[in-house]
């Protein structure tokens, strides 16, 4: 990983932020892209020495073609694009908004096509990486759930086309499926759960480091489960 250009987003929150922690650690070369109007005082040491890119609608095509563009000018070739950047809503189908899941398609899905859109002119051939992050809930929707796991279910499917597309070129796309992160905001939501059965942002990160690395060349349209003991 050492030298390496990874371009991040969702880059600010939790798991963006350990994501970024474990590749700085490794020696990578960072690119952290966010759609916060600036760089939270807490993260400041640690993007220090690497681009960063705040204010960014990555459901834009505009802005996500203009920062990637801007990232290029200083990073090029990338080497892998890490795809963290989305939202949560719980709504149940009967009593729910279709607005919910234009937001959740916007957040969830838009933004990655529009990332890696942007993106893979400037990602090197032979051994590029593109990760994806879905959710568990990709693989079976469940209550409340149905606007976010098909928003995270578009990203799976988006991941084995893109997969498809891009192996003659040597880059691997792979999407990895997150259960219930143990953040700060989901243990405020629930404050009574089991947190020993969700997994860490820390261990996802390892996850993500591991598929971009030469070790991961065979692994390509994987949709990878790090549900913790869900």
């Amino acid at each position: 990983m050492n030298g390496s250009v990874i371009l991040i987003t969702g880059a600010f929150g939790a798991l963006g932020a350990a994501v970024a922690r474990h590749l700085d650690q490794a020696g990578a070369r960072l690119v952290a892209i966010d759609a916060a109007p600036a760089l939270p005082d807490a993260l400041a040491e640690l993007y220090q020495d690497h681009r960063v890119l705040a204010g960014v609608d990555l459901t834009s095509v505009e802005q996500t073609r203009t920062a990637i563009a801007k990232a290029a000018e200083r990073f090029s070739p990338i080497d892998g694009v890490v795809n963290i950047a989305g939202g949560f809503a719980w709504e149940t189908i009967a009593e729910g908004s279709i607005d919910t899941w234009d937001a959740m398609y916007a957040a969830n899905l838009k933004t990655v096509v529009n990332v890696c859109q942007a993106a893979l002119p400037h990602v090197r051939e032979e051994g590029g990486r593109i990760i994806n992050v879905g959710a568990n809930a990709a693989q079976r929707g469940g209550l409340g759930m149905g606007a976010y796991a098909a928003s995270k279910a578009g990203v799976l499917r988006l991941t084995e086309a893109l997969a498809e597309e891009v192996k003659d070129r040597g880059i691997t796309v792979n999407a990895i499926l997150p259960g219930i992160i143990d953040t700060p905001a989901n243990r405020s939501a629930m404050p009574d759960a089991d947190r020993s059965r969700w997994v860490t942002p820390q261990a996802i990160a390892a996850v993500v480091a591991f598929l971009l690395s030469d070790a991961s060349q065979p692994i390509t349209g994987a949709g990878i489960p790090v549900a913790g003991r869900l």
